[in-house]
C-alpha cells in the first residue's frame, strides 16, 4: 500500500533506505482514552482487507464481495501525496459498497518526513510541522465527511518510511502526527497511522511520549503472515482492544468473479469507517 500513495518505485525506495530489521519496542501502551459520552461507538472489523491505488469500480467491488474472502478495503481518501486519481471514489460510491456489506478503512497522504528520499509534494519541517498536522488533519476530515464517513470514523494517516535515526526529522514527524492526531479527535475522529515497522510504524510505536500520538497502528511489514500479533513486533500491551492492522503481502495480482486487480493484503482488527 506504501507505493499506492505515490508510485510502486517510490515505495521500494523507500523502503530499501529504512531497511528492513524489525526491533522490538518498548512495550508502552497507545493513549487511546476519549470521553464516552461524546464518541459513537467505535465500528471494528477483524479479518481479510485490501488496499489498491486506485478505488475499485462498484462492479468490481460487488464482485469481489460476492466471493467473500475480503471485507474491508482501504480508500486514499486525500492529501497532497496521494498517488493516484480516484473518479469511482464518491458519496454514492462509498453508499453502494457499504450496503454491498463492505466495510472501507479512510486513508490520508499527508506529509512527508524532510530527510525522505524522493520528492514529494509536500513535506514537513520543523517550523510548519505543527499547523501543518492540524491542517492536513482539517482537510482529511472534510474529505472523509464529505464522502459520507461519519464522526466517529478513524483516518489513518500514511507516512512512508524514513530514517528514523536523523533526530531532527524524526522531531518533526512526530510533532506533525501528534498535532494531525489531536485535530482529529478535537473533530471526532479516530487517529490511525499506517508505517513500516523499520521506520515509520516503528517512530510511533517506540516514542517514549505517547501525548497525542493515534491510537490504531497499521503496520506494513511483508512477511505473507496473516497476523496482527504473531509477527507484531514491540510490547504486548501496545495497541491491543482492536488497534492493530498488518499489510503482510503486496503487489498481488488477483482474479475474483471477473475481474482483477492488482491489491495489497492486510490482516485487520482495527475501526473502520462509519457510514450509513
Amino acid at each position: 500500500m506504501a507505493g499506492h500513495r505515490q508510485t510502486k518505485k517510490r515505495r521500494y525506495v523507500t523502503w530499501a533506505v529504512a531497511g528492513a530489521a524489525v526491533v522490538a519496542g518498548a512495550g508502552i501502551a497507545a493513549q487511546t482514552s476519549m470521553a464516552a459520552t461524546t464518541w459513537p461507538a467505535q465500528r471494528t472489523y477483524t479479518g481479510h482487507a485490501f488496499d489498491t491505488c486506485t478505488a475499485p469500480s462498484l462492479n468490481a467491488m460487488k464482485a469481489w464481495r460476492s466471493n467473500g474472502f475480503y471485507g474491508a478495503a482501504a480508500v486514499y481518501v486525500g492529501g497532497k501525496n496521494r498517488g493516484c486519481n480516484q473518479p469511482n471514489l464518491t458519496p454514492s460510491w462509498v453508499k453502494s459498497v457499504g450496503d454491498a456489506g463492505w466495510k472501507l478503512i479512510p486513508l490520508y497522504v499527508g506529509a512527508q518526513p524532510p530527510c525522505q528520499t524522493g520528492s514529494s509534494p509536500e513535506r514537513i519541517s520543523a517550523a510548519t510541522a505543527a499547523s501543518l498536522g492540524a491542517s492536513d488533519a482539517a482537510d482529511a476530515v472534510a474529505k472523509a465527511s464529505a464522502l459520507g464517513m461519519k464522526a466517529g470514523s478513524p483516518i489513518y494517516l500514511d507516512m512512508e518510511a524514513y530514517d528514523v535515526t536523523n533526530k531532527a526529522c524524526n522531531d518533526a514527524v512526530l510533532t506533525y502526527v501528534r498535532s494531525f492526531s489531536k485535530t482529529l479527535r478535537a473533530k471526532t475522529y479516530r487517529g490511525g497511522y499506517y508505517g513500516f515497522t523499520s521506520s515509520s510504524a516503528k517512530a510511533i510505536a517506540t516514542a517514549t511520549d505517547k501525548t497525542d500520538l493515534p491510537g490504531n497502528l497499521w503496520y506494513a511489514l511483508w512477511d505473507k503472515q496473516y497476523t496482527t500479533t504473531a509477527d507484531w513486533p514491540w510490547g504486548a500491551t501496545q495497541y491491543t482492544g482492536h488497534s492493530r492492522a498488518h499489510q503482510y503481502m503486496v503487489n498481488s495480482k488477483e482474479t475474483r468473479n471477473g475481474y482483477t486487480i492488482t491489491v495489497d493484503r492486510d490482516a485487520w482488527d482495527a475501526p473502520v469507517a462509519i457510514t450509513g
